[in-house]
């Protein structure tokens, strides 16, 4: 008899549970399809020495991006008495130090990496090009879907920065 009384209410539990942990799971899911399915963009590299414009997202940082723009707009990294060939090396020592990057292609003057999120697997495509004229390593850092990066790919280049400029 007792039995009879608790189904019902452990029924409407067992059902409340799985609603919310479906709630919770779908999420996830929709989003590890979106980081999966994610590709680079067409636009990456250098077009007459410059980057493609950064997005309207606040997910991406560019040492050319314009000034008054501070949400996008980063400062690029004295190139000093450093020869292209010596940045580039430093470019490349500092990158594989980060976790979960890697190069994906290289010239004499241009380095474009791809930087994967730990745990959803997003990924930001990280870019470096040596102005030998205007004596800068201009880079460009930004996420291949999303709105927001909650400021990673600015604290990245920062960090590279620091990495570049010791």
């Amino acid at each position: 008899m007792a039995r009879e009384l608790f189904d019902p209410i452990m029924s409407k539990h067992r059902k409340l549970i799985f609603v919310v942990v479906a709630l919770l799971i779908l999420p996830v899911l929709l989003l590890g399809v979106a980081s999966l399915t994610s590709s680079p963009s067409e636009d990456l590299g250098v077009n007459e020495g410059r980057f493609a414009p950064c997005p309207d997202s606040p997910n991406c940082v560019s040492t050319q991006a314009i000034i008054k723009d501070s949400e996008h707009y980063i400062a690029p990294i004295p190139l000093g008495e450093r020869t292209s060939a010596e940045a580039l090396a430093n470019i490349k020592a500092a990158i594989g130090k980060l976790p979960r990057t890697k190069i994906v292609e290289e010239s004499e003057r241009y380095l474009q990496a791809e930087s994967t999120s730990l745990i959803f697997r997003f990924v930001d495509d990280v870019e470096f090009w040596i102005d030998e004229s205007g004596k800068q390593i201009h880079f460009r850092s930004a996420s291949r879907v999303g709105y927001s990066d909650p400021g990673k790919n600015r604290q990245r280049m920062e960090h590279l920065r620091t990495q570049l400029t010791n």
